[in-house]
């Protein structure tokens, strides 16, 4: 897929999955350094609060959905669990950083045997799937009843200042910075993909209806991030 097609209009849901892997695959050697400089470092806080709320049992087993480079992997084994990476891009696993085992694998096709993991969790993904309710059916099916799902994603403020702000920061200055240090296209992309998010009510039913309980919204940092924690019924 060109780079013009990501330029331009987002891709059609037929597309989506190879722009989004090419994409990705092209800017994972400086992924972690992108992450850091967009979010002034807070990333690094979300991360760890999203750990904090999967509330995991030391030794449990968590795959890491989507997992990128590795720092939800690196901040799960912090907690002593035993941290498990997928993702599409073999680019992004190439640049792994964490000592966690990778599979190479499709978020809607994960190679888990039913009620086998105690957690998942997805960072900044969500919007990157050509569909969320197959996603979360999967993550549904490998987890044990108890568990729980935690998804860190973008959001956008409600308080219209923040809101104001942060859409001028997200949409103008953020692909300046990725065309100074990776790729202006890719992080052309990455603010504009958020329209394929659902609504705050309708992601929060789709998860109940996939089999989930206690589903809550956490805003992170004046709402520019969102934290999804859900449990998977008995």
């Amino acid at each position: 897929m060109s780079k013009e097609k990501i330029h331009g209009a987002l891709p059609d849901p037929s597309e989506k999955e190879l722009t989004v892997k090419t994409m990705f695959d092209r800017i994972a050697p400086r992924y972690d350094i992108m992450n850091r400089l967009i979010t002034f470092g807070l990333d690094v806080i979300w991360r760890r609060k999203t750990v904090e709320e999967l509330k995991p049992t030391p030794g449990g087993r968590i795959l890491d959905v989507a997992c990128g480079t590795g720092d939800l992997c690196r901040t799960l084994r912090a907690a002593e669990t035993k941290p498990i990476g997928l993702d599409l891009s073999r680019g992004m696993l190439a640049s792994f950083n964490s000592k966690a085992p990778l599979i190479n694998g499709d978020a809607l096709k994960m190679p888990f045997m039913d009620s086998s993991l105690d957690g998942v969790t997805c960072g900044f993904a969500l919007r990157n799937f050509t569909d969320i309710r197959p996603f979360l059916q999967e993550v549904s099916r490998i987890l044990k009843s108890g568990s729980r799902l935690a998804i860190l994603e973008v959001d956008k403020p409600k308080n219209v200042f923040i809101r104001l702000g942060h859409s001028l920061y997200f949409n103008k200055v953020v692909p300046v910075i990725g065309k100074i240090f990776s790729d202006k296209e890719a992080y052309q992309y990455l603010p504009r993909s958020t329209v394929y998010l659902p609504s705050e009510n309708e992601l929060i039913e789709m998860i109940k209806t996939e089999g989930f309980s206690d589903v809550r919204k956490m805003k992170l940092t004046g709402g520019i991030a969102q934290l999804l924690i859900a449990r998977k019924e008995n």
